[in-house]
C-alpha cells in the first residue's frame, strides 16, 4: 500500500460538540482533506506546537515526552496513520535509537502533537484517504456560512481562518500584548493564539 504525506491545514472548534475539535490534515500532493476529531487538550498542544511564538511557562505532556526522548537519544522519524475502524483513526510512531527502529502505537492526536515537536513527517495510506478524505471548498466571495463549512460526523467544521471571530479589533497593540502575556501566564493557549493572530494582522 502506498503512503501519502499529509500537512496540517488547521484546527477548528466544533459548533455542536462541547470540548471537541477537528484537526484538518491536507494531502500534500492533492486537494483532499482528512478531518480527525480530537479533544481540547490535544488541540491545545498541537496549536502551541504550530504557534512558534507561544511558549508555555511549564512543559506540557508532549513537551515532556520530547525532552525525555532527547535526553535518551530517541527520535521520532515519522508518524503513520495506518488504520480506520468505526470512525477511529489508529497511528504509529516510528522511533529510532542507536540506529534501531521501533514502532509504538499511539492515539492519532498524540502522534501528531509529537510529530510537530520532532519535525517528523505525517503519512497515511492511500486507501484510508480514499475512504475518509473529503474535498473542503472555501469560497471567500460567498457570504453564506454553508460555503465555508462541511458536515463531518454531525459536526460542523469550519476552517480555522474563517472561524476566528473575536473582539480584539478594538484593542490597542499595547493592550493586546498585555492580554497575550496574561493568556500565556494563565496557560490559556487557545486565547493566546487568537490574540497573536490579531497582533500579526497589525
Amino acid at each position: 500500500m502506498s503512503l501519502v504525506r499529509l500537512n496540517i491545514k488547521g484546527i477548528s472548534y466544533s459548533q455542536t460538540q462541547n470540548g471537541a475539535y477537528a484537526l484538518i490534515l491536507n494531502e500534500m500532493d492533492g486537494d483532499r482533506k482528512l478531518p480527525i476529531v480530537i479533544g481540547a487538550f490535544e488541540a491545545q498542544s498541537i496549536a502551541i506546537a504550530l504557534e512558534k511564538e507561544i511558549r508555555p511557562p511549564r512543559p506540557l505532556t508532549h513537551d515532556l515526552f520530547k525532552n525525555f526522548a532527547d535526553r535518551y537519544d530517541i527520535t521520532v522519524k515519522q508518524v503513520i496513520i495506518h488504520k480506520l475502524v468505526d470512525g477511529v483513526f489508529y497511528s504509529s510512531l516510528i522511533c529510532e535509537r542507536d540506529k534501531i527502529e521501533e514502532i509504538i502505537d499511539a492515539r492519532t492526536s498524540d502522534a501528531i502533537a509529537l510529530a510537530l515537536r520532532f519535525k517528523a513527517p505525517i503519512f497515511t495510506y492511500k486507501n484510508i484517504l480514499d475512504k475518509a478524505g473529503i474535498y473542503l471548498k472555501v469560497n471567500p466571495n460567498k457570504e453564506t456560512e454553508e460555503q465555508d463549512s462541511i458536515l463531518v460526523d454531525d459536526m460542523v467544521v469550519e476552517e480555522i481562518e474563517t472561524s476566528i471571530k473575536d473582539s480584539y479589533k478594538d484593542k490597542s497593540l499595547k493592550e493586546l500584548n498585555t492580554l497575550l502575556d496574561e493568556a500565556v501566564a494563565n496557560e490559556d493557549y487557545e486565547k493566546a493564539a487568537k490574540i497573536r493572530d490579531e497582533i500579526s494582522k497589525r
